[in-house]
């Protein structure tokens, strides 16, 4: 994992070439203009919980670190730290803060990240930021700060349907040097909720699980895991 401000760390398998774009192609391929270094102040990504949004905020500051300065900010775990978490981040040439609508409404956050906002345009800089819904349908304290997000780049994310949950697991696994058989794929789908957060954190277990047995993802291998880490798969 990648070391980066606050403590916080970024996934490994949170690249580029393991998100699978479907429907949300121009938004990925915006993500890595940026992260090569193109200019853009201001990009706004929406969507539901797992659309994606996490993984390409990550993905992004991943491909940038190469080349520039770069960090990730989750407001939803940091959010009780205070407002003092913005300091020292607009040192940052590519700066991701996820889970905007988590301090939307509160004055002295937006204040913050207004000024961070500037800092950053000033210097040329990116910043990326997520929510669940575009700039427009928050409840802004600060009306510049509202107005200056929805003149942003948005990028509204779609879910993947089930064939192209099917292909992103497919990808993950295969990046992992797995092999997810269509049969296990279908045993999958129907005993879990069929989001891709879930999905690719079940993937994680399951890798571990079969590299440490040298097994391969077979459904009653798979059964086993669960049955001995105690989760219901039926």
């Amino acid at each position: 994992m990648r070391q980066i401000p606050l403590g916080v760390r970024l996934a490994d398998r949170a690249v580029f070439g393991s998100f699978l774009p479907a429907h949300n192609t121009e938004a990925l391929e915006h993500l890595q203009r940026l992260a090569g270094g193109a200019a853009g102040a201001l990009t706004w990504l929406c969507g539901p919980p797992g659309s994606g949004k996490t993984h390409l905020l990550q993905a992004a500051c991943a491909a940038a670190s190469e080349h520039m300065r770069a960090g990730y900010v989750p407001l939803a775990d940091v959010a009780a730290l205070g407002v003092g978490v913005l300091d020292g981040l607009p040192q940052m040439q590519c700066l991701s803060l996820d889970d905007v609508d988590r301090v939307a409404g509160q004055l002295d956050w937006e204040r913050g990240i207004f000024a961070l906002l500037r800092e950053i345009e000033e210097s040329g800089a990116r910043l990326i930021l997520a929510a669940q819904v575009p700039p427009a349908l928050l409840e802004w304290a600060l009306a510049d700060l509202g107005s200056r997000c929805a003149a942003a780049a948005v990028f509204q994310l779609r879910l993947l349907g089930e064939e192209e949950q099917h292909a992103a697991l497919q990808l993950r696994a295969r990046l992992r040097g797995l092999e997810l058989p269509d049969e296990t794929w279908h045993w999958l789908r129907k005993r879990f909720p069929r989001d891709m957060r879930t999905l690719y954190q079940l993937l994680d277990r399951l890798d571990e699980a079969a590299l440490s047995a040298q097994r391969r993802l077979t459904v009653p291998f798979i059964r086993e895991v669960l049955r001995s880490a105690q989760i219901p798969a039926d």
